[in-house]
């Protein structure tokens, strides 16, 4: 008796979506989160971000790159994130046997919300580690309306 294989049309699509979805990755395989992309460039650094106590904290994975080679922007409620890690020139490129380490210019663009307060943004780098705080503005509280009786 021979095996026949049944055409399964919901794989075939499933193959086809993961093609599609690959084909709009950006060129270094990441893909692209809630509609942020790493501007082009040579590489861009891994971010995280999420919100805790009245504040959004942004982490960006910079190893090696010296704390003035970091430049962190924030206007028009649009956080630029720009730095660049050098190639050591004391190695002759001849010299290498493999470079995977990622080189050169890199900029990260992100779009803030309205609660960002500009005036309220802090800046560390520890250990390879960019750590930006963006403070959030008051909110105005809610006040009590009273009704009047006509």
């Amino acid at each position: 008796m021979a095996i026949v294989r049944f055409w399964d049309p919901l794989k075939e699509l499933s193959t086809l979506q993961d093609r599609v979805n690959r084909a709009f990755e950006d060129p270094f395989g990441a893909p692209h989160i809630r509609g942020e992309r790493p501007a082009a460039g040579a590489w861009a650094p891994a971010v995280d971000i999420f919100d805790t106590n009245g504040e959004i904290v942004v982490k960006a994975e910079v190893p090696g790159i010296a704390r003035d080679q970091v430049h962190v922007e924030v206007e028009g409620g649009i956080l630029s994130l720009r730095g660049e890690r050098k190639l050591e020139k004391e190695i002759k490129e001849e010299n290498y046997h493999r470079v995977e380490r990622s080189y050169g210019t890199f900029l990260r663009v992100f779009t803030l919300p309205d609660s960002v307060d500009p005036e309220k943004v802090r800046a560390t780098l520890t250990d390879g580690v960019l750590e930006v705080r963006l403070g959030k503005r008051e909110q105005a509280k809610p006040r009590q309306i009273q009704v009047k009786v006509n």
